[in-house]
């Protein structure tokens, strides 16, 4: 089981350096249900696990000066407070265990991959369907993007996912970006986000097998480095919707296997 759970390290890599995102959505699954670590701790693994990805993937979009740092300099201090909330007041607040209309009976760890199986759902979505074209984009107002910022830190902050599959949609239509600005903007506010809610579990105590996430940060950054050299031989377009029914398919798993 160790095995395969770093391979699925490997693989997830992969997915990262091949697509520029999508990849981290696997990670919590993978420390979950291989390695057999409470959800709620394998979401912090996760913001750090993602945050160096998505660095060393954001590294090769600087140097073809592919980032917006402006724009996304907004937009991740518009996810920074989500964030702290999320980790600091929203986790420790909800109860281990809890009950809904005194029928199902749910651990917080259930709730956690409930609510990331429901992520992976809407990423599956925007993967299958895939993106229109950014060409005729203009920039809308501040608020909405600040607003979907404020969004996309709740969600990194809860599920310890990157949120790519909603910040490139949010820097292509509210910033205008185009999308290889996007994908490397967002590299560079994932980074941002998922390390800065990884340095606030630290902060807060949370205690921290470094043997185990430095080894499993370094099977992914090969399998980034593996799927970046891919990434010149293979084109995203296919890639993407497979991909997009895999992740739907194990979200629909997930859910399956928490609420029996």
């Amino acid at each position: 089981m160790l095995a395969l759970g770093y391979i699925s390290g490997i693989f997830m890599g992969v997915v990262l350096g091949l697509l520029g995102g999508g990849g981290s959505i696997l990670t919590v699954p993978i420390i979950t249900y291989l390695f057999s670590i409470p959800a709620t701790v394998a979401t912090s693994y996760s913001l750090f696990i993602v945050g160096v990805s998505a660095a060393i993937g954001a590294s090769s979009y600087v140097k073809k000066g592919l980032i917006e740092y402006k724009v996304g300099g907004i937009f991740a201090v518009s996810a920074f407070l989500s964030i702290y909330l999320v980790r600091q007041i929203l986790l420790p607040s909800i109860p281990d265990t809890f009950e809904i209309f005194n029928i199902f009976e749910f651990s917080k760890d259930n709730l956690v991959m409930l609510v990331f199986s429901i992520v992976m759902l809407g990423a599956s979505f925007a993967m299958i369907r895939g993106k229109k074209d950014s060409a005729n984009a203009k920039p809308k107002k501040l608020i909405l993007f600040i607003l979907q910022g404020l969004f996309v830190g709740a969600v990194t902050g809860f599920v310890g996912a990157g949120g790519g599959f909603l910040i490139i949609p949010g820097l292509v239509f509210l910033a205008g970006l185009e999308m290889k600005k996007a994908v490397g903007t967002s590299l560079f506010v994932i980074s941002i986000n998922s390390l800065f809610g990884f340095s606030s579990d630290l902060i807060s105590g949370t205690a921290i097998d470094w043997v185990f996430l430095l080894k499993f940060t370094g099977v992914g950054i090969l399998g980034v480095f593996i799927g970046t050299y891919l990434s010149n031989k293979i084109s995203n377009k296919k890639l993407k919707p497979l991909f997009g029914w895999f992740v739907l398919v194990a979200g629909i798993s997930i859910i399956i296997k928490e609420i029996l």
